[in-house]
């Protein structure tokens, strides 16, 4: 059998085509193909879950080197942070500490980015607070603090090895940029104001309530500022003024950059370690015998367990779970929400591409282990994250660097600790917070590239400050998703005309293009768009066809015909008796002159490049609509589709009886009835068309018009010999390859008929 029978054969059986009936995707084949080898599929799967294989073998000394000075340098960052963040989660420090060793340890192992640090951070550990809050208010006293903070880090790691697992990581894609920018700006702002008491050592107000309540109540006792204030203000404008300076001087010292760039680097260590001392001197001789933290005349750290106190298997109480059930959800976003999208900013900035999914494995990996060594929920860091790519990390190995500088700090700085001063600790929070805000010039952004995402932004933002950070997440979700279904329910569609466009400077060669007839706001106005010819119209529909919208098609579709073509039947002629109820026409005898110019209509156009998907209800939409206007036409009328991009859609105009042009074509009334009549289950309509239709194949079936530029022989490579070959289907030959080929197909029927038309009336 010649090679081209043999395609010919295997698309057949692929697509399930049979010589009497049209052709369509098989979806049982479609099925199999795409599930392809399962054993080859499941090692795909189980390698894909350690990423770590792929890199390790080829680990060197170059990678290394840039792995540690990297790993070391944001050990030393992590530690402060960690301290500072278990205290903004209102738990001791070790536990950030704790969270801090297991982030850094295990998320190497499952990484795909190479730039992300894992731990305690700012907006998960306020979360944790409020969570902490929430069940204390409704079960007094009988969870501690650090039970529900590991209680939470194992359920939510575990909903979230689950997501990632089964490669449901596509639903952070529903939540845009800017709503995320949203939430964390209105975060920030929450988590600085509400270290402002600790920054001014200021009391006896709730440090916890909504952020505007926190800046009301510093400002009404900031008259009872104490001595923290000393050590938190000096602190916080140490950290800007060494980071400002920093930057202006590797701008004129460029040959220094990379000493000056450490330098500001630990800036957070050196204010620590200077402030550790000077509180140490302050207050050793404060605090009795027995180095009683509670007497210190300035709120300092207290003492923080040596070594992992708490290793083992995490205590899951029943009761406990019951309480934290509607807390679950604000917290399991937010571990996946903030690490995936620092991920896929840093792999964009420096070139590689991470997954999504794996990226949840690891930090649901990491959260369910971290609760054996008594962690809090961690995921990544932005400012960490920012350091660890602008040390020059090579690989994700350089956590393991960081956990040896935690574990360090763990078992051989603990009493040194003792003495940190807690404003000290507010001062790097709020230096830390500060870069999660969203900068001025790109909230402008938001503004002119989506006014509306600029309105989510602003929701999430308010919605944070004013309520909780629960609450502005939910409100920047749910206004995405809106925003999202509203778009989809009420989609643009435009009515095509024709611009011809010179090719070159000779005008040796001309080509058509289709744009809006309406002004749009993209074309030049003083170009003109000739609408086709009379008898046709073309429409663009510019998103999915789908049920949400399909209601927008119909009206659309159908008004534009009733403005622009003529009724096929002349009403003023038939009696109110006879006229429909629900369109009565004009009065008798009074149509108008301008009404007899309007041509009548002939065919359809439909440009089906925007839609990828195609439901039921859209096609009995689709059905419907060509039913309404055949009744103001009173003839039939031709739908041509271009385009099609999907074989899916193809399949359902084929089984809506579209695409056809054989003779006595069978049309449904109805492929989805809401109640089916049973003496109507069968009714259909046919549409004969004449014999001499051009779009009916021409010779030997084939849609004249619409072949392939390029010969194709029978062993389906070029010839310059062969016979050329349809590119569409020659069995649905209102299925077109392009729109031009659509609109000549369609404007040659319309000229057929009109002249057929012309000469009826001539006799």
């Amino acid at each position: 059998m010649p090679a081209a029978e043999q395609a010919k054969d295997l698309g057949k059986r692929v697509i399930g085509y049979q010589d009497d009936v049209p052709p369509v995707i098989d979806t049982v084949d479609w099925l199999k193909a795409s599930a392809g080898d399962p054993m080859q599929s499941v090692a795909r799967y189980v390698t894909s879950l350690f990423p770590i294989l792929s890199w390790l073998p080829r680990y060197n000394l170059g990678w290394f080197y840039g792995d540690v000075v990297a790993g070391i340098t944001v050990g030393m960052v992590l530690v402060p942070q960690g301290m500072s963040y278990a205290q903004i989660a209102t738990l001791s420090p070790e536990y950030g500490l704790y969270s801090s060793f297991v982030g850094v340890l295990i998320y190497c192992i499952f990484a795909t980015s190479k730039d992300v640090s894992i731990g305690p951070v700012a907006v998960m550990s306020l979360t944790v607070a409020q969570i902490i809050r929430e069940v204390d208010a409704a079960a007094p006293g009988v969870f501690s603090g650090p039970q529900v903070g590991n209680t939470l880090s194992f359920i939510c790691g575990f909903i979230v090895l689950a997501i990632g697992m089964l490669r449901l990581g596509w639903l952070i894609e529903f939540i845009p940029a800017p709503a995320v920018a949203g939430f964390m700006t209105g975060s920030a702002i929450s988590i600085a104001t509400s270290q402002l008491p600790g920054l001014f050592g200021l009391s006896g107000f709730d440090t916890r309530a909504a952020t505007y309540h926190v800046i009301i109540d510093c400002l009404k006792h900031l008259p009872k500022t104490k001595m923290d204030a000393a050590f938190g203000l000096p602190a916080l404008a140490f950290l800007y003024a060494v980071r400002f300076g920093c930057e202006k001087l590797s701008k004129r010292c460029p040959r220094f950059s990379r000493v000056i760039f450490f330098i500001s680097v630990l800036r957070n260590a050196f204010v620590i370690l200077v402030l550790t001392i000077a509180s140490w001197l302050y207050t050793r001789h404060r605090l009795g015998p027995n180095q009683d933290a509670s007497l210190s005349p300035i709120k300092i750290l207290g003492e923080v367990p040596r070594g992992f106190q708490h290793l083992g298997r995490p205590d899951i109480d029943p009761e406990l779970l019951k309480v934290l059930a509607s807390e679950l959800p604000v917290a399991t976003i937010i571990l996946l929400l903030e690490h995936v999208a620092i991920a896929k900013s840093f792999g964009r900035i420096n070139g590689y591409k991470i997954n999504p999914n794996q990226e949840l494995i690891a930090i649901g990996v990491t959260n369910t282990v971290g609760s054996c060594f008594g962690a809090y929920p961690a995921t990544g860091s932005f400012s960490r994250s920012a350091l660890t790519a602008k040390c020059g990390v090579r690989t994700p190995a350089s956590g393991l660097a960081s956990a040896l500088v935690v574990l360090v700090a763990l078992y051989g700085l603990t009493p040194a600790f003792f003495w940190i001063p807690s404003a000290a600790l507010s001062a790097v929070i709020i230096h830390a917070v500060a870069d999660l805000v969203t900068s001025p010039a790109q909230v402008y952004q938001y503004w002119r590239i989506s006014p509306v995402e600029f309105v989510i932004w602003v929701a999430a933002v308010l919605c944070t400050i004013f309520a909780t950070i629960e609450d502005g997440i939910y409100v920047a979700i749910c206004a995405s998703l809106a925003f999202l279904l509203i778009r989809v329910a009420h989609p643009r569609g435009k009515f095509l005309g024709k611009v011809t466009l010179r090719s070159d400077s000779d005008g040796d060669e001309n080509r058509d293009v289709y744009v809006s007839l309406a002004d749009d706001g993209i074309k030049n106005p003083a170009v003109y768009v000739s609408p086709p010819a009379p008898g046709v119209i073309v429409y663009r529909f510019e998103e999915s066809y789908l049920y949400p919208n399909q209601h927008i098609f119909n009206s659309a579709l159908v008004d534009y015909v009733q403005e622009t073509t003529r009724r096929g039947k002349d009403l003023s002629t038939v009696s109110y008796a006879d006229r429909p109820w629900n369109d009565p026409g004009p009065k008798n005898g009074s149509t108008s002159a301008d009404d007899k110019k309007l041509p009548l209509l002939r065919a359809i156009v439909l440009d089906f490049s925007s839609i990828s998907h195609i439901d039921t209800t859209a096609v009995q939409t689709l059905i419907d609509t060509r039913a309404e206007i055949e009744r103001w036409t009173d003839s039939p009328v031709e739908f041509h589709f271009a385009t099609i991009t999907s074989p899916w859609v193809r399949r359902a105009l084929i089984a809506g009886g579209f695409g056809f042009s054989h003779d006595g074509a069978h049309v449904p009334h109805e492929i989805a009835p809401v109640v089916p009549y049973r003496d109507n289950e069968s009714r259909t309509e046919t549409l004969t068309y004449g014999k001499d239709d051009l779009e009916s194949g021409g010779k030997n079936g084939k849609s004249i018009g619409e072949i392939s530029e390029v010969p194709v022989s029978p062993s389906g490579k070029s010839s310059v010999t062969s016979s050329y070959e349809a590119v569409m289907r020659a069995d649905t030959p209102f299925f077109h390859v392009d729109l031009t080929a659509a609109i000549r197909a369609a404007e040659r029927t319309a000229e057929r008929a009109s002249a057929i038309e012309d000469a009826t009336a001539m006799i």
